[in-house]
């Protein structure tokens, strides 16, 4: 990979870097505050490396829950990740002994960029690809460090600081719902997850909107006019 190509990844990944600073910090700050140093923060950004994930284990380690109790409500949380990587089969079906890694980076922002950014002149998409994904996690990595001395070393409240991952999905939704015309997605998805929700209740919607959402979106009449040849 040429050095423009280095450079112009990077900038794809400006943003990332920007949301996870904050997003890493909020985590280190919440992990920091339930007692955790940061060891944990270093080892669970590196080998669990799931946002919303790691956000839900600190309420599992802090509220003592078993292990069947985390596989299940972590499985919910990351259930999207199994759709994900039905859309990057053919994307990563030739990427070597760089794909275990790629699965495992695999987050939302990183599947954004993977799937819609051009690799850079002088870049060839496996290599684009595991740069944007060691990239994001590194920014994760930090961010997640950098909060937790803030939490242990800055005497202020930080409640509430747990919000701020909600804040991104919405902040995420309205930045599509603005910048694309065709809406139709959209509305499956909120009105996909109200339904569940007020049928399955909080606990477990998640997997259920989410085959629900599939569901209409395969069988939406433009999703099929645009996959015809």
């Amino acid at each position: 990979m040429t050095k423009q190509a280095l450079r112009q990844t990077f900038l794809d990944t400006l943003p990332v870097l920007t949301g996870y600073l904050f997003l890493g910090c909020g985590f280190g700050i919440l992990l920091s505050q339930s007692g955790y140093g940061l060891g944990w923060a270093l080892a669970m950004s590196l080998f669990i490396y799931a946002g919303s994930g790691q956000y839900l284990v600190v309420e599992l380690l802090t509220g003592g829950a078993g292990l069947i109790t985390a596989a299940i409500a972590t499985l919910l949380v990351n259930a999207r990740h199994l759709f994900y990587g039905i859309s990057l089969l053919d994307a990563y079906r030739d990427t070597g002994k760089a794909k275990p890694y790629l699965i495992f980076s695999l987050t939302d922002e990183t599947y954004s960029l993977v799937t819609q950014a051009q690799p850079p002149e002088g870049a060839s998409r496996r290599a684009y690809c595991l740069l944007v994904s060691f990239l994001d996690q590194c920014y994760w990595v930090v961010g997640s460090c950098l909060g937790v001395l803030v939490g242990t070393y800055v005497p202020v409240s930080f409640e509430g600081v747990s919000f701020v991952l909600t804040a991104l999905f919405v902040t995420l939704f309205v930045e599509q719902w603005l910048s694309r015309k065709e809406r139709f997605p959209a509305l499956v998805g909120v009105l996909s997850s109200l339904v569940c929700l007020l049928i399955f209740g909080k606990d477990i919607f998640l997997i259920p909107s989410m085959v629900l959402m599939a569901l209409l979106l395969t069988l939406n009449p433009k999703a099929k006019r645009r996959n015809t040849p």
